[in-house]
């Protein structure tokens, strides 16, 4: 006797029952139905495009996304992928780093083929910038967008020194500043006195003598200014005058040039630079400045010899300018 509980074959018609009655149409309908059913269920599609032949900087082939539906354009997956990162997946930004060691440190711990340095050697705002993704000579372009900058933070002793440079200061404050500032004066060296007092025809002053010149100029600070004349010797004379003393003058000797040596920069070595001593005497009033000779030239220079320490120690090559805008 059959068992009637096995499971009778399935037939077209019971496989087809549930779209028949209210799905879809027996019918020519029906096949353009099933089509379009079938449309639905492949209409997205994660396929591989391979690059080869569309230009350099490419892996061999690249996840797109086709969807059909709607006539919608085909999309690549790289914006969705890179949400679901731990790690990104190049380094993008610049350090800024505010000594010239911690540039190079930084530098060498991310440098690689193809890392380059600029430097910026011109006033105002000279800087240096490592871009650790450079272009390598012979290698493909990368993005240059992984950098370290230094910008040579000023000093404010050299600060003081070029916003003062050239501007007339009264007699009780150029003696004033001539005290404050005493650490930042240098004797000259013997082949520095042969060039400027040549060029100049002015006498070199020593920090002692710059020191001895305030003092006097403190004695005088009230007093009037009768006269000045230059010595066969190059250096100048001012005579001061108190009201007080019936005409009877004291003279005081006036150097032509001293020497400056102040590090322009936080942590970085000082420069040197020749200025030369002035006077106006108005109305028997007398005011003072200085004139830092070609200053902007011994800045750049010091940044040039930076930049080459730089490519000492990074073993990296440099150039003077700008990279390109990452």
């Amino acid at each position: 006797m059959a068992n009637k509980s096995a499971v009778e074959p399935a037939t077209l018609e019971a496989i087809a029952a549930p779209y028949t009655c209210g799905g879809i149409p027996n019918s020519g309908e029906g096949l353009a139905a099933i089509v379009d059913l079938a449309r639905e269920v492949s209409a997205v599609e994660i396929v591989s495009l391979p690059t080869e032949g569309l230009g350099a900087g490419l892996p061999p082939s690249v996840p797109i996304v086709i969807d059909r539906r709607d006539g919608k354009a085909i999309t690549g997956l790289k914006s969705i992928i890179d949400q679901y990162r731990v790690e990104p997946g190049e380094v993008n930004g610049t350090a800024q780093t505010t000594t010239l060691q911690s540039f190079i440190d930084l530098v060498n711990r991310h440098k690689n083929d193809g890392s380059a340095v600029f430097g910026k050697t011109a006033w105002p705002e000279p800087a240096l910038t490592a871009v650790i993704d450079y272009h390598g000579e012979k290698s493909s372009a990368r993005w240059g967008r992984h950098r370290i900058r230094y910008a040579f933070p000023i000093t404010d002793e050299f600060k003081v020194w070029i916003e003062k440079n050239g501007k007339p200061m009264d007699q009780g404050a150029f003696a004033a500043f001539l005290e404050d500032h005493a650490a930042e004066l240098s004797a000259p060296a013997g082949l520095e006195i042969a060039e400027y007092e040549t060029l100049f025809k002015e006498k070199f002053a020593t920090p002692i003598d710059l020191i001895a010149l305030s003092r006097n100029l403190e004695v005088f600070v009230n007093a009037k200014v009768k006269q000045g004349v230059r010595m066969q010797t190059g250096e100048r004379v001012v005579e001061f005058v108190e009201e007080h003393m019936n005409g009877k003058g004291e003279k005081v000797e006036i150097p032509g040039i001293f020497m400056v040596s102040v590090p322009a920069f936080v942590d970085g070595e000082a420069v040197r630079i020749p200025a030369r001593l002035r006077y106006r005497i108005v109305g028997g009033e007398i005011q003072w400045f200085y004139q830092l000779y070609r200053w902007q030239f011994w800045l750049r220079g010091q940044v040039k010899d930076d930049l080459d320490t730089v490519k000492q120690k990074t073993e990296l090559p440099t150039f003077e300018g700008s990279p390109e805008a990452a």
